[in-house]
């Protein structure tokens, strides 16, 4: 039986200091450096929401050679720091493609470090639905990235979506087994909010 849940939020930004300082100026809490994807040409860090839950600041690694395809999240044409996206964690990246009612790319295997996942990407990088459709992850690895970063004191209370095909990304969540704090409302513009808690009290991203 298909499963998921939010696994991370993606903030993707055109350089990780330009994204830190985004999250920073809006939680009031820095991420902390994750690593490199060689296969993609990116750099993260990252910030604990909970024992398997994180937000990640994602930009193109200017020392990386450029990859041979288009970078994913969209990095080839971020202009600004922006909640972008967020990952579905399930329990078989390849089936739950299949049965999605939305294309979400082909999945792929991917690493950093001692970390091996396979993770949906649409052959031109691009964001599926605007990037409220989600993206998919498996991880091959253990224990979940979450689990060894630094207490953040934040926590995901509630990731909220706009869309005008609200309808078409209920039936992708039906088909992929998604259960979790998401909240979908029909809007004519596609966006995002993530409702954090804080140790300054109750924030948002978008």
């Amino acid at each position: 039986m298909l499963w998921s849940h939010i696994d991370h939020l993606a903030i993707t930004a055109p350089s990780l200091s330009a994204g830190v300082e985004y999250v920073r100026g809006k939680l009031g809490v820095a991420p902390s450096p994750g690593g490199e994807h060689p296969a993609m040409g990116t750099h993260n860090f990252l910030l604990k929401l909970g024992d398997t839950m994180y937000l990640e600041v994602i930009a193109p690694n200017p020392a990386a050679p450029k990859p041979g395809r288009a970078r994913w999240f969209g990095l080839d044409h971020v202009e600004k720091p922006r909640l972008a996206t967020w990952v579905a964690r399930t329990n078989d990246v390849r089936a739950a493609a299949a049965a999605s009612a939305v294309a979400l790319g082909h999945a792929e295997p991917m690493s950093r470090g001692k970390l091996d996942w396979l993770i949906t990407i649409p052959a031109d990088g691009s964001l599926p639905l605007e990037g409220i459709a989600p993206t998919l992850i498996e991880w091959r690895s253990e224990p979940h990235p979450a689990s060894t970063l630094p207490e953040s004191g934040c926590v995901l209370v509630r990731l909220e979506a706009f869309h005008p095909e609200a309808e078409k990304i209920r039936a992708l969540l039906r088909s992929i087994g998604f259960e979790g704090a998401f909240s979908l409302s029909a809007a004519g513009q596609a966006r995002l909010v993530a409702h954090i808690q804080t140790p300054s009290g109750m924030q948002r991203l978008s």
